[in-house]
């Protein structure tokens, strides 16, 4: 059975538990076991950043919500495990809310006057051409794996 690693900022959400349960619930329903963070058990940055990583290493694939959070960008945490899963050679399938140019959604200067990229893509292009990205939510990212697999 295929197993993808749950990234995103779901973690801290108030009901992190319940989203991980039921992110974890639409995995199995398709024949696929979810690895949620919290899966790790760890306590402490050090032991819950290894179990983390270990958690990729098991993986095939990782799915992630790559969604903004705390501002314009996506989670650094989870860039780092869309990294880390790309270093080990496994697939991601990332999801967005808002699959439109990132130049289309923050124009053409951020607003400290920085120049956002135009490549046409919906992410930072380190993160767009590292994942396939699909607009909606897991449900469709998951959908993408699966067809991946096919």
């Amino acid at each position: 059975m295929k197993k993808v690693y749950l990234a995103g900022v779901d973690v801290f959400a108030p009901d992190a538990k319940q989203r991980g349960a039921k992110m974890k619930m639409l995995c199995a329903g398709r024949g696929v076991i979810g690895l949620y963070p919290f899966d790790n058990e760890a306590v402490g940055a050090p032991d819950i950043f290894a179990g983390n990583c270990a958690l990729i290493d098991q993986a095939d694939a990782v799915i992630a919500n790559l969604n903004p959070f705390r501002g314009d960008e996506p989670d650094s945490g989870t860039c780092f495990e869309v990294g880390y899963a790309c270093a080990k050679g496994k697939p991601v399938f990332a999801y967005v809310a808002d699959a439109r140019p990132l130049r289309e959604k923050l124009g053409a200067q951020d607003k400290d006057g920085f120049s956002v990229e135009d490549f046409g893509l919906p992410l930072n292009l380190m993160l767009s051409c590292a994942a396939t990205v699909v607009e909606g939510g897991f449900a469709e990212a998951l959908a993408a794996f699966l067809a991946a697999q096919a």
